[in-house]
């Protein structure tokens, strides 16, 4: 079992810029793919940004050129910047991990984390 603790988030104005981190209770490395997902109240979780484990990173169309995946596995951790944040960027962000082993699959989650973009 992989626990994951978020951090960052909180209230920003549009135009802004947050970051959130991700830490894991055990090494990265190990893990096949980190990410970000957020959910809206009435709306399915959706994917923010995602990274492989080497190295690819893909965005929603929505998110890309303002916000970047990155990892850090010293920290054992990876974190969300977010840049040019906008009213519809509000949302529960929630940070995933996948950890595959021969062909069970495991998906791992954070708490979340509430991101309000507001004037």
């Amino acid at each position: 079992q992989v626990q994951l603790v978020e951090s960052g988030g909180g209230l920003v104005q549009p135009g802004g810029s947050l970051s959130l981190s991700c830490a894991a209770s055990e090494r990265i490395l190990r893990l096949n793919a980190m990410g970000w997902y957020r959910q809206v109240p009435g709306k399915e979780r959706e994917l923010v940004a995602t990274i492989t484990s080497n190295g690819n990173t893909k965005y929603a169309d929505s998110v890309k050129g303002r916000f970047t995946i990155s990892r850090d596995a010293t920290e054992n951790k990876w974190s969300l910047q977010m840049n040019s944040l906008k009213l519809e960027d509000t949302a529960v962000y929630y940070c995933y991990a996948k950890r595959v082993v021969v062909i069970t699959v495991y998906d791992y989650w954070g708490q979340g984390t509430q991101v309000t973009v507001s004037s």
